[in-house]
C-alpha cells in the first residue's frame, strides 16, 4: 500500500509542476523578452540506474 501512495504523490507532483509552468508561461506571456518554460520529466527508473561497467559498494 506505501508504493501506490508514492505513487500517487509523485504522479500530483508531477501535474502541479506541470500547472506551475503553464500558469507561469500565461503570467508573463506579455512580457518582453519572457521565453516559455517547458516542464521535463524522466522516468524514475533512469535515474536509479547504474552506468554500466561503474563500481558498486557491495563487499563480500
Amino acid at each position: 500500500m506505501i508504493k501506490s501512495l508514492w505513487t500517487a504523490k509523485t504522479g500530483l507532483e508531477s501535474q502541479q509542476t506541470k500547472l506551475d509552468v503553464i500558469s507561469n508561461n500565461l503570467a508573463n506571456v506579455s512580457t518582453n523578452g519572457f521565453k516559455r518554460s517547458r516542464p521535463v520529466f524522466e522516468d524514475l527508473l533512469y535515474q536509479n540506474m547504474r552506468q554500466p561497467g561503474a563500481q558498486n559498494n557491495i563487499q563480500d
